[in-house]
């Protein structure tokens, strides 16, 4: 929307209409006597219509009355004279000027109304183009910062937006022109405060400091007002219309409205965040109290028993209780483990160490931690001929691996089979670990690796619910994935997926068993 401009030589309009019944006079006084004279009449009325398009109301009427003087003085009897000798025409002249200024009002009334469609067209496109830009900014700075550019591009001038700070005070907070020190001065803060104060618009064209060369609009919601909107208009030629104030206000409730969303999404995000917050903290400390009272009791008791039955105890009941001890103390490590990779995880400061890593490495160290707890659980490995390299962060990896197999050890019966596979398509290694354990509900594949999830058919086996899902937020880091279907005739198969690259198929390592299966002991 442009400034509107006040024409600086009013009299132009009144010359030229002049000069066009004056030509047209010219043109039709040789064809006065071949043309009836209502016909010149009505062409007398084409200057009335272009006066009323172009210059409006008062020009046209001057346009009739010009047309009705040059008419009788040049082609109603007597000619050259302003007497007329019939005065009939009297009557035809009234006619005529009623007809003018009819058609004039009407003329001069389809040109405001198509001046308001105009407007309301741009206020329309204004105020979508304002939605648009806001509707996926989701902090008040950049949201500050677009709509005062908007506003600015919409209005035709120089925006300024205050909002409160910390204290509650009104402070300048964003200008759409940056060169200049418009919305810094005294006066300025001290209109800004009183519309901040009493919600209501003040400066040029309202009723409260209407001689203040700025209009000052609240950033105002249903039940409360967030800052000010200042519009300089020291520089504005003519009125600030009424459509223009509107307009103001209408992209004022806009930007406050958005200011009320990203507020609420904030809100709303602490109270998840705390919520998340307590979630876990209660699950630690149910895991604490739960998973760490059996080693724990495990240990005191087989410590006890080795400090007070020194010779009671034979070499081989020594063994065995220094064996449960370890079994509890692994068992903590691991519960540890997992806690404090959720921490890291959850809170964004797990950060990965890449290297080649080989895959059958990863396999070996993964099945020599979880051997001592397998008892007579059958693991096979089956790889491909060629098992190609990854990178990935070792480690991390190696942990992946374990959760996924002391799950299949944890919930399959003694001297069943578990089958560790790797396959390779397109580009990417796939990992797989099926168990013949007791089996999940159709619904709960996918939900095992979300944090504390728990099925009720595994209810009796102890757990805390964050191995898998500390395997699944390992795996995104690398860019892969990790899935879960049922193994036929009866237990899960868990299916870990890793990237390959150019560099990955170059790496291949022969595997010198073939693709035959071994089982580990």
């Amino acid at each position: 929307m442009s400034k509107p401009k006040v024409l600086s030589l009013p009299w132009i309009p009144y010359a030229s209409i002049t000069v066009l019944v004056a030509l047209l006079t010219a043109a039709l006084h040789p064809f006065g006597l071949a043309f009836d004279l209502v016909n010149i009449a009505l062409i007398y009325l084409f200057p009335v219509l272009l006066s009323a398009v172009y210059w409006g109301i008062l020009p046209a009427f001057y346009a009739a009355v010009l047309g009705v003087l040059a008419f009788d003085f040049y082609f109603v009897p007597p000619v050259l004279s302003f007497t007329v000798a019939d005065l009939r025409y009297l009557i035809s002249f009234g006619v005529y000027l009623a007809v003018a200024a009819l058609t004039a009002s009407l003329a001069a009334r389809l040109k405001q109304q198509l001046h308001y469609s105009k407007q309301r067209e741009a206020h329309t496109a204004a105020l979508y183009a304002l939605s648009r830009q806001i509707s996926a900014i989701t902090d008040i700075h950049s949201l500050l910062d677009n709509v005062s550019r908007q506003i600015s591009h919409s209005i035709g001038t120089e925006i300024a937006v205050y909002m409160p700070n910390d204290d509650n005070r009104l402070i300048l907070t964003h200008r759409s022109a940056v060169h200049t020190d418009w919305g810094e001065g005294d006066s300025e803060k001290v209109i800004a405060n009183w519309v901040y104060e009493h919600g209501e618009p003040a400066g040029k064209g309202s009723h409260t400091l209407r001689e203040s060369p700025g209009y000052y609009v609240p950033l105002r919601s249903e039940d409360q007002i967030y800052g000010v909107l200042a519009v300089n208009l020291k520089e504005w030629n003519g009125e600030f219309s009424t459509e223009q104030q509107r307009l103001l206000e209408a992209l004022a409730g806009l930007a406050a409205s958005a200011i009320v969303r990203i507020e609420l999404a904030e809100k709303a995000k602490i109270a998840h965040l705390t919520a998340e917050s307590e979630r876990l903290r209660t699950a630690i400390l149910d895991s604490v109290s739960h998973e760490l009272r059996t080693p724990l009791a495990t240990i005191i008791g087989s410590v006890t028993g080795l400090i007070e039955g020194e010779h009671i105890f034979s070499s081989e009941d020594r063994m065995e209780l220094l064996s449960t001890i370890r079994d509890g103390a692994l068992r903590m490590n691991r519960l540890v483990k997992n806690l404090l990779g959720m921490v890291q995880l959850e809170s964004g400061m797990l950060r990965l160490r890449k290297n080649w890593c080989d895959v059958e490495d990863l396999i070996g160290v993964a099945l020599a931690q979880v051997k001592d707890f397998q008892q007579h659980r059958k693991l096979w490995v089956q790889l491909p001929g060629y098992v190609p390299m990854v990178q990935g962060d070792e480690v991390l990896l190696e942990q992946v691996l374990v959760n996924v197999v002391s799950n299949a050890i944890k919930y399959s019966s003694d001297h069943s089979e578990i089958v560790i596979s790797v396959s390779t398509e397109d580009d990417k290694l796939i990992l797989s670990v099926a168990d013949q354990g007791i089996g999940l509900e159709a619904d709960e594949y996918n939900r095992i690796f979300e944090k504390f999830y728990r099925s009720t058919s595994t209810a009796h086996v102890t757990g805390t619910g964050l191995g898998l899902a500390i395997c699944k937020g390992i795996l995104e880091l690398h860019g892969g994935t990790i899935s879960a279907k049922p193994n036929q005739p009866q237990g899960t198969v868990i299916t870990i997926t890793l990237p390959m690259n150019e560099q990955s198929r170059q790496l291949l390592t022969p595997d010198e068993k073939g693709s035959e299966g071994y089982e580990h002991e």
